[in-house]
């Protein structure tokens, strides 16, 4: 019984907002949080499922707590409380769970509120024109900040956050360079990077743990249902994937899953140090994990149980690579069963919860995972892009000149703004064409995607096809460029 009771206890520390903000308050962020405290009584949403539905479609913030500050503006008017600010219960998708409680200190504002005189009660920090920060009513002086935006809009209500401050600035932008390690501009570089520079039999099944890791990342996140860290007291960093919900981190997951996948994959088929291997696929786990704390997108418990999750799922697709690689290039029913099987997984996790945009991710993952299986079952069939035999291996890598540095970025930059241009034409003609034939509006592109059955067909055609391309046709231009 004590044994539990200190197991739920360590749960609630590493949940926590207050620990991710002190880890922000370390590595020199600070949010610009007046300290005025509301009269208000408390209130959570997830009451009851009107209230649940009213708080997702209103403020997307997945069941986070609101305390409603009374004499403010309208911007102003809801804040969000972590566990020990006072007792509250946060609503998940899987039932209520009731968060620690802790003593009850300051009732904040959202993040980044703007400090006046009028709201700061003499305790808050301003921003001043300069950058200087000082306290609002006391002397002396802190280092100088720079006054920061959160990385890019809210993907789902367009929400671009509040200005916060940044004191070391080599941590952020370490950070975001991590962060920026689990997004789309980093998979539509980097997995076609090593295709056409390094080993596509790598990248391939590179390609396809990730499928399988983000996949089962993005459901587990909808059934478990748990809500970002509340701001305040954490500082929202970034606010792309602000509406979706929080546990397990997707990023650690796949941050976890790529380096270390790719690290079991080319140990002894190139040959390079175990210790130079281990240490790159460690360093970039790490970074990408820290980077989600430090951006205030996920507690601590997050990012380890998505290490965890990430591990356990590795450590049985691993070994089933190379029959399921086997079956996409040789199954004579392989590109039936390959769409049929993405297909069906993107329609199950639609029907988890209401729309989020996790939903769009899941799509995009597994349209992406089915264009890049269809396309090795098609490589195989015409002959092109073999694989290596035993006898080739394992490969040395070549020493690095102009001429070897300057055809890879050609490659790179070429077959990008094929991806690219792929895929701004197939949005251009895929999303009028399912909202016609499904009979939804698209005056407005945001809403008319937040309905299934244009997000479902739009991203699976859509990245399918820029699967397919990423190893089929783009290769087939480089062959015909005389550049492969």
């Amino acid at each position: 019984m004590e044994r539990s009771s200190r197991l739920v206890e360590i749960f609630d520390y590493l949940q926590d907002p207050h620990l991710v903000a002190r880890f922000q308050k370390f590595c020199g962020v600070r949010g610009t949080f007046s300290r005025t405290v509301s009269a208000a009584a408390p209130s959570c949403s997830g009451g009851s499922s009107s209230s649940k539905e009213a708080d997702r479609t209103h403020s997307h913030n997945n069941g986070a707590c609101h305390h409603p500050i009374t004499g403010g503006n309208e911007s102003e008017s809801a804040a969000v409380i972590g566990a020990d600010e006072g007792e509250c219960k946060q609503t998940t998708a899987a039932g209520a769970r009731r968060r620690k409680q802790g003593e009850e200190t300051e009732n904040l504002p959202q993040n980044g509120a703007v400090v006046t005189a009028a709201n700061a009660g003499g305790d808050a920090l301003g921003a001043g024109s300069n950058g200087r920060t000082e306290p609002a009513e006391k002397g002396g002086e802190v280092p100088v900040s720079s006054t920061l935006k959160p990385l890019r809009k809210n993907s789902l209500t367009g929400d671009a956050g509040q200005e916060f401050l940044i004191e070391n600035r080599f941590l952020f932008y370490l950070f975001t360079f991590g962060t920026e390690l689990g997004n789309e501009l980093f998979y539509i570089t980097f997995f076609p990077f090593v295709m056409w520079n390094m080993d596509a039999f790598v990248a391939r099944r590179l390609i396809m743990v990730w499928v399988w890791v983000m996949y089962l990342g993005q459901c587990t996140k909808d059934v478990i249902g748990w809500s970002r860290p509340a701001s305040p007291p954490v500082v929202k960093v970034e606010m792309f994937y602000n509406s979706e919900y929080s546990m397990p981190s997707t990023h650690a997951m796949s941050g976890t899953a790529i380096p270390f996948s790719l690290f079991f994959m080319t140990y002894g088929r190139w040959e390079y140090p175990f210790s130079l291997g281990f240490s790159i696929a460690l360093c970039w786990c790490l970074v990408v994990c820290v980077s989600r704390i430090y951006m205030g997108m996920h507690s601590v418990l997050d990012v380890i149980a998505g290490v965890l999750y990430s591990s356990l799922i590795l450590l049985f697709f691993l070994p089933a690579l190379d029959l399921i690689d086997g079956f996409n290039l040789t199954c004579r029913y392989a590109p039936l069963i390959i769409i049929s099987l993405h297909l069906g997984l993107g329609l199950f996790s639609f029907t988890l919860d209401t729309w989020s945009t996790s939903r769009g991710d899941t799509a995009q993952i597994l349209g992406t995972g089915a264009g890049v299986a269809l396309a090795s079952h098609v490589n195989h069939l015409l002959g092109l892009m073999p694989d290596p035999t035993p006898e080739q291996l394992p490969f040395t890598a070549p020493t690095l000149s102009a001429g070897l540095v300057g055809m890879a970025m050609l490659r790179l930059v070429i077959g990008v703004v094929v991806l690219m241009t792929t895929r701004a034409v197939m949005k251009a003609v895929t999303i009028p064409l399912v909202c016609r034939v499904t009979g939804v509006p698209c005056d407005d592109v945001r809403k008319a995607r937040q309905h299934m059955e244009v997000e479902l067909p739009y991203r699976y055609i859509v990245y399918g096809v820029v699967g397919f391309s990423v190893l089929f046709l783009v290769p087939f231009l480089f062959s015909c460029l005389q550049i492969s």
